[in-house]
């Protein structure tokens, strides 16, 4: 059974528990930095997508 999620749900919910507990640092960056880009769909979506779905296979066949 394969289970899919948004990036923009996720990235969404990831930034909200960030907010909440007010993380700062690069992570929290980067995922703020994300979830605006996806929501976005700016014209750098693209290459960023691809880096995105790139990482998300890789953790992928970590796990196989």
């Amino acid at each position: 059974m394969t289970l899919t999620f948004s990036a923009v749900l996720l990235f969404g919910a990831a930034s909200a528990v960030a907010v909440k507990t007010k993380s700062t640092g690069t992570g929290a960056a980067v995922l703020l930095f994300l979830f605006g880009f996806f929501t976005a769909g700016t014209g750098a979506y693209g290459p960023i997508h691809d880096l995105v779905a790139s990482f998300a296979r890789s953790l992928t066949e970590l796990g196989n």
